[in-house]
């Protein structure tokens, strides 16, 4: 994969609160490089947003109302399978983060850091590499020396996406609407999580999605 020229590079920035947009835009266009090109603020307008200005980069929130930003990674992608996808998240989840880079992200930067950090990372991606923050790349490392592995990493993207909907209230027929899914595929899905889970009920779905951390998303 070429570098994009970092002269000038165009960001898509998504996050569901205006005030947080507009205080890392400012700090974003204090970069003499830098362009933010257009905001969103879920994963839909996130979408249309990618069609219509095809940024170098997109910096993501995973945590956003209706789909998440999983789903956000995944539909972009499908779209452009060389879109550089930057996560900037207050969530440490390592099965967050492992979903976020199997979906494509190109990286992933906890909210916790200085927005110098940020920086870096977008500068990161843009030159074709991954990027961590050292909080992130401490969890994942410590979960690798510990061979952990939690229940949720038999699941795919879109199952935790729909596990973490259902976990949060949200019935069949809204996360079929949210996902554009008919109602027969996220029964299938529903299947499919509690057979991958071993779960038996919808309350130990709910349970184990709370103790993996999806529900606060």
């Amino acid at each position: 994969m070429m570098a994009l020229q970092t002269d000038d590079i165009s960001i898509l920035l998504v996050d569901d609160h205006p005030v947080v947009r507009q205080g890392y835009r400012r700090v974003l266009e204090h970069q003499s490089d830098f362009r933010v090109v257009a905001e969103a603020d879920n994963a839909a307008s996130a979408y249309i947003a990618f069609k219509q200005h095809s940024p170098d980069i997109v910096v993501l929130d995973i945590s956003m109302p209706g789909a998440s930003g999983l789903e956000a990674i995944r539909n972009i992608r499908l779209r452009n399978s060389r879109a550089r996808i930057l996560i900037f998240s207050m969530h440490t989840e390592a099965v967050l983060v492992k979903a976020a880079f199997n979906a494509g992200a190109s990286g992933y930067i906890t909210k916790s850091n200085e927005p110098a950090a940020l920086i870096r990372a977008i500068r990161s991606v843009a030159r074709g590499e991954r990027a961590m923050s050292d909080d992130i790349a401490h969890i994942l490392a410590a979960e690798s020396l510990i061979h952990s592995q939690s229940t949720l990493d038999h699941l795919g993207e879109r199952e935790i996406e729909i596990l973490r909907q259902f976990a949060a209230g949200s019935t069949k027929e809204q996360i079929a609407s949210n996902l554009n899914l008919s109602m027969k595929t996220v029964q299938n899905y529903h299947y499919l999580i509690k057979a991958k889970t071993g779960m038996r009920t919808d309350a130990q779905l709910v349970r184990l999605a709370a103790e993996c951390g999806l529900t606060d998303l």
